[in-house]
C-alpha cells in the first residue's frame, strides 16, 4: 500500500466510529487541490535540466493552509497528497488554524550546488505564486525532508519580489532564518516536541532505554535533549549508513561531533556499528523512535519489534496492517500525526509573529522581570534571607522569545496528548485511531458550522 493508502486506510478505521454523512466524510479525506509543475533550469554547466515538483493542498476548513516542502529523487504526488492530508488532522489536533498542505520537488539536493538550488528553489515559488499557491492567507510553506532555512529565505525574498504583498511577505513561508523573519526555537521543534511528549506521557522517561531511527533534524534533536536533560540511556541511533548500538548508553554529543566531521555516524568507535538501517527497529529497548522515512515498520518486520513503545516520529512510518499487529503484540504505539506536530506549532508561532511584526516577549520582557524583582524582594523581606547574586539573576529575568516558544509548544503537546487519550477511553479505541477521530470531529464540525453539511 502507498503512504496514501495507509492514510486513507486509518481514515476509514477512525470514521467508523462515528455518525457523520457519507458526503461530509469523503469531503475531509480527499485532496482538495493539487498542482504539478515542471520547469528548466540551467545546471552550473550550461546544460538545461527539467525539474518536476508538486503542492497538494488538502484541506480548505481553515486557511491559510501549511505543509512543508521537501527535495527527494523517490517523492511522487500520491505520497505529497498523503502528506497534505496528514498536515490537516495535526493541524487540527493541534488546534492551529490551518488546513494542511504539502510540496516536493523531484531531486536529490546532495547532486546539486548551492547556486543550482538557489535557481531550483526560486522558480518553483515563482510557479506557486503564479498558480495562487503560496502567500500568508493562502498557502504557507515551511521546511521539510532535504530543505532547511536558507531554501526558506530564498523563498521569502522570491515572494517579496514578485508580489504586491510587501507588508506580510516574511508570513508567506516559515522555518525561516530568525534574522530574516524566524523564529528562535523552530529548527528544533519537532524533536523537542516528540520530547516533551514522551516526557509528559512516561514520568520516569530517564529510565527508559531508547532506540531512534534516524539521526537528522529530528530524530538528532531528540537524541539531544534527552541525553542532555534526563541523562537517559539511548541504546541505538540509526542514520542512512547503519545503526550503532551500544548497551551501555550513547554519547549524543560525542555522536553529533563525529557525524558532523565525518558526515555519518559509520565508524564511531564508541558501540558496536551494523550496515543496516532497519536493524534498530529489532532491539530489545523500552521505546523504539522511527524519525526518519514511512513504511519501515511494515508485515515484513513487524514481529521482530522488541520495543514495549512505538513512537512515532516520522511521518506514516507504521502500515496500517503493522500498527494492528503491533497493538495484538500488546505494542503501545504514540501516533505519528501527534506526536511529531512540534514542527507545524513552532511555524504557527513564526507565521503569527510575522503578521504581529513584533517578537515574543519583547513588549513585555522588561515589566516581568520587575514584577519579579518585586516578588523576590518582598520574600526576602518576609523571610529575612537574601537570594545569592546568581539565582537572583535567573529568578528575575522575563521570558526571552525561545522561552515563549518552549513554553507554547509544551502547552499545546500535552493538551493534545489529553484530548487524544480521552477519546482514546470514550472509544475503547488505540491511541491513533482516536487521533483521527479528534482531527475528523474537529474539521467535521467546521464544516458544519460553516453550512455546507448542515
Amino acid at each position: 500500500m502507498s503512504l496514501l493508502n495507509q492514510v486513507e486506510s486509518f481514515f476509514d478505521e477512525a470514521a467508523s466510529y462515528l455518525s457523520y454523512p457519507k458526503e461530509l466524510l469523503e469531503q475531509i479525506k480527499v485532496c482538495n487541490s493539487v498542482l504539478s509543475v515542471s520547469f528548466p533550469i540551467k545546471r552550473d554547466n550550461g546544460k538545461i535540466e527539467v525539474i518536476s515538483g508538486w503542492r497538494a493542498e488538502h484541506s480548505f476548513h481553515r486557511l491559510p493552509t501549511k505543509g512543508g516542502i521537501r527535495l527527494s529523487e523517490n517523492v511522487d504526488i500520491s505520497e505529497v497528497m498523503a502528506l497534505a492530508a496528514l498536515m490537516s488532522y495535526k493541524c487540527a489536533i493541534m488546534d492551529i488554524p490551518f488546513g494542511g498542505a504539502k510540496g516536493a520537488i523531484k531531486i536529490n539536493p546532495k547532486l546539486y550546488s548551492t547556486s543550482e538550488l538557489e535557481r531550483i528553489i526560486r522558480r518553483y515559488t515563482f510557479e506557486l505564486y503564479r498558480k495562487n499557491f503560496i502567500g500568508p492567507g493562502v498557502d504557507v510553506p515551511g521546511p521539510d525532508m532535504g530543505t532547511n532555512e536558507q531554501h526558506m529565505a530564498w523563498i521569502a525574498d522570491t515572494y517579496m519580489a514578485i508580489s504586491n504583498d510587501p507588508m506580510y511577505y516574511f508570513a508567506s513561508v516559515t522555518g525561516k532564518p530568525v534574522n530574516q523573519g524566524g523564529i528562535r526555537g523552530r529548527k528544533q521543534a519537532t524533536g523537542l516536541g516528540v520530547f516533551y511528549a514522551l516526557s509528559y506521557i512516561f514520568k520516569d522517561l530517564e529510565k527508559k532505554t531508547i532506540a531512534i531511527q534516524g539521526f537528522g533534524n529530528v530524530g538528532y534533536h531528540l537524541a539531544y535533549y534527552l541525553f542532555n536533560e534526563l541523562n537517559a540511556k539511548i541504546v541505538a541511533i540509526a542514520d542512512v549508513r547503519g545503526t550503532l548500538f551500544n548497551q551501555n548508553g550513547i554519547n549524543v554529543n560525542k555522536l553529533y561531533e563525529y557525524q558532523q566531521e565525518h558526515g555519518s555516524i559509520e565508524g564511531f568507535n564508541d558501540g558496536i556499528f551494523y550496515k543496516d538501517s532497519n536493524k534498530v527497529l529489532e532491539v530489545d529497548c523500552d521505546i523504539l523512535v522511527p524519525a526518519a522515512i514511512e513504511n519501515v515498520i511494515n508485515e515484513s518486520n513487524v514481529n521482530k519489534i522488541k520495543a514495549k513503545v512505538v513512537a512515532e516520529a516520522a511521518n506514516g512510518p507504521t502500515t496500517f496492517n503493522a500498527h494492528f499487529k503491533l497493538l495484538e503484540l500488546g505494542k503501545i504505539v504514540i501516533p505519528d500525526i501527534y506526536l511529531n506536530a512540534g514542527g507545524v506549532t513552532v511555524s504557527y508561532f513564526e507565521w503569527l509573529k510575522n503578521l504581529s511584526h513584533v517578537r515574543f516577549g519583547r513588549l513585555d520582557k522588561r515589566l516581568r522581570e520587575q514584577n519579579n524583582l518585586l516578588l523576590i524582594k518582598q520574600i526576602e523581606e518576609l523571610t529575612n534571607k537574601k537570594v545569592n547574586e546568581r539565582d537572583l539573576e535567573i529568578l528575575k529575568r522575563g521570558p526571552k522569545e525561545e522561552d515563549v516558544v518552549k513554553s507554547g509548544l509544551y502547552d499545546t503537546m500535552v493538551s493534545a496528548y489529553e484530548e487524544i487519550l480521552e477519546y482514546s477511553n470514550k472509544y475503547k479505541t488505540d491511541l491513533k485511531t482516536a487521533a483521527f477521530i479528534v482531527a475528523i470531529n474537529k474539521i467535521a464540525i467546521t464544516y458544519e458550522q460553516l453550512g455546507i453539511f448542515p
